[in-house]
């Protein structure tokens, strides 16, 4: 059931700082502007990336050697509560994280990543 998977897909914490950053964006981010705005490795967040597309949660596009993402934006009223429930969470949760994020997205050059992944 897709309802169930959804939610299982959230029980994880970065899953659901993920999307709580992608929803808080309203943009398409890469992977490497989510690596950064979480503090968490590659891997990591491209699991947890698969996991909410497979969930239909999110969805990908591939531009060049970049591969972004965005929140599925279906016309889902289980999709619109559920996104509209974590937007509600309380900020203050995921402060650095959203810190983090409109840093990293200020680096953009004319809209565009221009920086891949920061060095460790």
């Amino acid at each position: 059931m897709r309802y169930a998977d959804a939610f299982k897909v959230l029980s994880d914490t970065t899953r659901l700082r993920v999307l709580y950053v992608l929803l808080k964006a309203g943009k398409e981010l890469c992977i490497c502007e989510l690596m950064d705005s979480l503090e968490v490795r590659h891997y990591n967040v491209s699991r947890c990336l698969k996991e909410l597309r497979l969930a239909g949660l999110v969805k990908e596009k591939k531009e060049g050697r970049f591969v972004f993402y965005k929140i599925n934006d279906i016309e889902d009223k289980f999709l619109v509560m559920l996104y509209k429930l974590i937007s509600a969470l309380p900020e203050k949760e995921f402060e650095e994280d959203l810190s983090r994020m409109k840093k990293r997205i200020s680096l953009r050059l004319k809209g565009r990543v221009v920086i891949t992944m920061r060095k460790k």
